[in-house]
């Protein structure tokens, strides 16, 4: 690696650790008080940062309280997924591409207790201010179109190829639903547990034999 490379990764990395501590600032404050009841000035004071360096991260604070889309997956992550897909012809489908989604998946899942407090606390905040979740889902639209150009990079198509769209929303959807059993009251099972489960579930009804329904005669009929 040369003295350019370490560079960026060092400076991207000062920049990841300072969006994580704004937004952890931010979501503090907006448990103890509420999103109207402190400053972007109080937020840069608990985070150390100044107020220009604040609004060079995140135009508002519901936008900091949310995070950064950047910061969804790894870039060392998400080019080792890429490169899994170097050995198929552009244009084709890997036939590996179902095998590294659920590797994937599973590697982000490992790092899930790192940051399970952090999602435990972004909950309690949303609860408190549900006007959140249309910032939440503008985010989550973010990293999923993110995600299927990533897909499609690996696979040398376009984004809006209907197997890379499916594979997103199908990895989100089942990602969405074991955090919702994961973070639920009473939950006992890990979440790569419940991961694994769901995919499997996924994986057995899209292993049934498909043959498209004959709609020319009720075309006919008509």
């Amino acid at each position: 690696m040369n003295d350019s490379a370490t560079s960026d990764g060092l400076r991207e990395r000062k920049r990841a650790a300072t969006r994580s501590a704004i937004t952890s600032a931010a979501r503090t404050l907006t448990a103890d008080r509420g999103l109207n009841g402190y400053t972007v000035e109080e937020v840069c004071g608990a985070a150390g940062i100044s107020r220009r360096t604040f609004f060079n991260y995140f135009p508002t604070k519901e936008d900091a309280i949310i995070g950064h889309a950047d910061d969804d997956i790894p870039a060392d992550v998400i080019e080792e997924f890429v490169a899994g897909g170097s050995g198929s012809p552009a244009g084709h489908i890997s036939p590996t591409l179902f095998r590294d989604l659920v590797a994937l998946s599973l590697r982000l899942a490992d790092g899930m207790s790192a940051s399970e407090e952090d999602t435990r606390q972004l909950i309690g905040v949303v609860k408190k201010e549900p006007q959140l979740i249309v910032k939440i889902i503008g985010v989550t639209e973010q990293r999923e179109a993110q995600f299927a150009r990533d897909v499609a990079r690996r696979e040398g198509v376009a984004p809006d190829h209907p197997v890379v769209q499916m594979a997103v929303v199908l990895l989100s959807t089942i990602a969405r639903k074991s955090s919702m059993a994961y973070f639920s009251d009473g939950n006992t099972r890990s979440y790569p547990d419940l991961l694994l489960e769901n995919i499997s579930a996924a994986s057995v009804l899209f292993s049934q034999p498909f043959h498209a329904p004959d709609t020319t005669a009720a075309k006919g009929q008509s």
